[in-house]
């Protein structure tokens, strides 16, 4: 009913929690009040020796609980916020401290879209357990004790019976736990399922339509629909159930204790004010439980996901791993490499290759060959490769994420840009960066000139940057990575959706930077490989052939034949342009 360590969580909170049981508390007396009056002036009447004083002062007295309750339950609310409030912040600063801290590794096993869901719908679920589920415990501990001591002074049956009934709401709501914890486990997994399953078909909405798939998709969504329903409404059916029961507990209890009340009353062991009391606040000792059970299955649900929350933050982080720092030697060397992302089916095989500190290497091969998984782990995307990769005389994956984040820039073909301004955008690169630093970098890629006929670093950028044009953007990307400075930089197919003249624009800048750095272009098109140090091409996940472009033209081997075709291709392009 407790979990102990999401009480951790809650330090900030605790003087809201302690503050909203307070003031139930102060309720409960108020209301204790109120009846204990009523029930002298209903004596007062029964006997006929009530003045019109008494109805004043009894009057004024109920309607002065009245209002002040009114104002405790303000209060009572915001306490309710601010505890929930203040939990929600920490939990979701943690969850993404720890995604930093992970980097790419989190993709081992948690998707996206999952992540997002628990951080999200999740944390969200948590706002009763700690605005209303954890102070209501509590109160729901000491209130059928304060009661008891207040009307056992009445009757000590009657107390005594009310307060041997209130425990059997607890047993009830612990019974329902074991259930509740399969069931909410169904709801969460097949709530990730619907998650990813809607995720993964709105970012292929637009495939899906070109190959009429949609269809076929739209009926695997409904058979994911259909089962979270199912566990929606299994989950329901549990409450429901267990709040029936709770309920017949609850005003069963009462009832009882109500009986023996006025079985004392009729043999004259207790008045008819004490009687009347004991009717009035009977209920008082199940409602604070009562309501707790009602909370607790909302709770539950929260508790369930706080469980998967808890994964994503005890994932381990290696702070074993070496720092590159103030290490002169940057060369990178493959030696007899095999990666899989499935465990079964190989995309690289034993491959070996030699990239020298400051060198322009290019590797290429038909889409799918496993270019593209090189720079992913050399940029540690990805881990849990077979053989030995080595940056200068360290095995790449005994270094220190950060440290190797700060060497290495990755450019691919959809860089993300962010919603807010030029400057924001650029500022990632380093908060020390100046403006004559961003403009001399933007002049340098060539887009400093549109930007100042728009607002300068102050141009605003929209939602993925939808308002510039897939060469502005790529241009925009390289300006940042220029800046930020890296000593190795991998350009993963980062020409692949810009037009011709942007092409060749930023391939020159690719060259330039490639005469300070380590450069790893990465690219179907083999033209713009003509002038690196070395070539690997890849097929099939081993290295077919390597070399400069006149050597391998010289084999006539799979890279001739493909930089033939390519040629070939773009010149009868280029004619029916002309023609056109």
């Amino acid at each position: 009913m407790i979990s102990k360590r999401l009480i951790g969580f809650m330090s900030e909170a605790k003087k809201y929690i302690g503050f909203h049981v307070f003031l139930q508390l102060l309720n409960l007396v108020l209301n204790i009040v109120a009846i204990f009056v009523i029930a002298d002036l209903i004596e007062k009447v029964s006997t006929k020796s009530f003045t019109n004083n008494d109805l004043i002062l009894v009057s004024s007295i109920v309607v002065g609980v009245v209002i002040l309750r009114y104002i405790i339950n303000i209060f009572i609310a915001k306490a309710s916020h601010n505890a929930s409030g203040r939990v929600k912040q920490i939990l979701r600063k943690k969850i993404y401290s720890k995604l930093l801290a992970l980097g790419a590794k989190y993709k081992e096993k948690f998707t996206t879209s999952y992540l997002v869901q628990i951080a999200m719908e999740g944390v969200d679920q948590l706002e009763i357990y700690f605005g209303r589920y954890l102070p209501q415990f509590f109160y729901s501990m000491i209130a059928p004790i304060i009661l008891f001591i207040v009307l056992s002074t009445i009757s000590i049956k009657a107390s005594v019976i009310l307060l041997i009934c209130v425990p059997l709401i607890p047993i009830s709501i612990v019974a329902c736990v074991k259930i509740a914890k399969k069931i909410l486990g169904k709801y969460w997994g097949q709530y990730a399922n619907l998650g990813q399953t809607f995720l993964e078909n709105i970012q292929g909405l637009t495939t899906l339509k070109i190959y009429n798939a949609d269809e076929r998709k739209n009926d695997e969504m409904n058979v994911e629909a259909e089962k979270f329903r199912i566990a929606t409404m299994n989950l329901l059916y549990m409450q429901l159930n267990s709040i029936t029961i709770m309920d017949v507990i609850a005003y069963g209890g009462a009832a009882l204790g109500i009986i023996v009340a006025v079985y004392e009353y009729i043999n004259g062991r207790i008045n008819l004010a004490g009687t009347f009391s004991i009717i009035m606040l009977s209920a008082e000792f199940f409602i604070p439980l009562r309501l707790l059970g009602s909370f607790f299955h909302i709770a539950m649900n929260g508790m369930s996901a706080s469980d998967r929350m808890f994964k994503i933050l005890d994932m381990d982080i290696d702070n074993s791993r070496t720092n590159l720092i103030d290490r002169n030697n940057e060369n990178i060397r493959f030696e007899n490499v095999s990666f899989s992302y499935d465990g079964e089916n190989s995309i690289l095989n034993n491959i070996s290759l030699d990239i020298k500190e400051k060198s322009f290497v290019s590797i290429v091969g038909q889409s799918g060959c496993g270019k593209s998984t090189i720079a992913s782990l050399i940029s540690l995307r990805n881990e849990g490769y077979y053989g030995s990769i080595k940056i200068g005389d360290i095995e790449l994956s005994s270094i220190s994420r950060d440290d190797l984040m700060k060497r290495v820039v990755v450019v691919d073909h959809n860089s993300y840009l962010f919603e807010g301004s030029v400057y924001d955008n650029l500022l990632m690169a380093g908060e020390h960066i100046s403006k004559e630093d961003m403009i001399k970098a933007l002049k340098q890629v060539e887009l400093y000139d549109f930007l100042e006929s728009e607002n300068g670093l102050d141009t605003k950028i929209l939602e993925r940057a939808s308002n510039f044009s897939g060469g502005q953007r790529q241009r925009l990307a390289l300006a940042r990575a220029i800046l930020f400075d890296a000593d190795i930089y991998i350009f993963d197919e980062a020409t692949s959706n810009v037009d011709v003249e942007s092409e060749e624009s930023i391939m020159n800048i690719i060259k330039d930077i490639a005469k300070r750095k380590s450069v790893i272009l990465i690219s179907h098109r083999l033209f713009n490989c003509i002038d690196s140090d070395n070539i690997y091409f890849i097929k099939n996940g081993f290295i077919a052939e390597e070399g400069i472009h006149s050597y391998l033209m010289g084999l006539n081997g799979e890279y001739a034949k493909l930089f033939n075709e390519q040629y070939s291709l773009e010149t009868i392009s280029k004619g029916e342009t002309i023609n056109a």
